[in-house]
């Protein structure tokens, strides 16, 4: 009588903690091209260790959703299954997180917003019920604490620079701004697990808001306004740009399936 809420419990358990995990693989995935292209040393250090962090996140997330998926379908299921060999369509990560890299402003505009809604979606996650999503969020949060921080220097830093450095952080804000909204629409996956998980994501976007609006003030940068925004990543809906994303990150697994080096 029990077996069926508890599976369908368990589906939008997978899907909440796949969301979780790919889109910090799928920044992770981006930040990393930059490495070895960074504007100083210091810099391009500083970047490839966040990728790093994104892609250690998303490790764990994959981990978790792992053990959920085998459970359900009763076969072994790992996390470089559900890394490597699933389609662009099954992907759930935020639309912001798969966007070219651009210029230095577009790319310190993708991690600020994001780390932004990183940092008050994990607080939250620290005190839900499930354990092990409370356990990653709080190892997750001392890193989203740095990126939130270096990214918000540097928009200050851009912001209030030169005419060229104010010119190039306005248009990546504009360019980018469209796709910070998706973050605060909640999904069904969301809506169902929100009384277990703590997180209610439309109640979120002022927190976020305010943090953006205090740095932009530093930076002398305008907080756009209200405009249309994209959405779909959350239910497998994409651009153009995570097809190519995945077509590079899964080469190998699906030239030599099963390949141990």
């Amino acid at each position: 009588m029990n077996s069926q809420p508890t599976n369908k419990t368990n589906n939008f358990l997978a899907d909440y903690v796949l969301f979780l995990a790919d889109s910090s693989l799928i920044m992770g995935h981006r930040l990393s091209e930059w490495t070895g292209h960074g504007p100083s040393i210091e810099q391009d250090i500083a970047i490839t260790n966040i990728a790093l962090d994104l892609i250690g996140q998303a490790r764990n997330f994959y981990q978790y959703a792992a053990e959920v998926i085998s459970e359900n379908k009763g076969e072994k299921i790992t996390e470089d299954d559900l890394a490597y060999l699933r389609d662009a369509h099954e992907y759930k990560n935020l639309l912001i997180t798969e966007l070219p890299n651009g210029d230095w402003a577009c790319t310190i505009s993708k991690i600020f917003f994001f780390s932004a809604w990183q940092y008050f979606y994990y607080q939250r996650l620290l005190y839900c019920t499930d354990k092990q999503l409370s356990a990653i969020a709080e190892k997750s949060l001392k890193e989203v604490t740095y990126h939130l921080k270096w990214s918000g220097d540097w928009i200050t830093r851009l912001g209030d620079g030169t005419e060229e450095s104010k010119r190039r952080m306005e248009k990546a804000v504009e360019d980018i701004w469209p796709y910070t909204g998706e973050m605060f629409k909640p999904v069904d996956y969301e809506t169902e697990l929100e009384n277990s998980v703590g997180v209610n994501v439309s109640s979120i976007r002022n927190e976020w808001l305010e943090k953006i609006s205090s740095v932009f003030g530093e930076a002398t940068l305008s907080v756009p306004r209200e405009t249309w925004m994209q959405q779909g990543g959350k239910n497998g809906v994409h651009t153009e740009h995570l097809g190519y994303i995945l077509a590079e990150m899964q080469f190998l697994q699906r030239a030599y399936p099963g390949l141990e080096w």
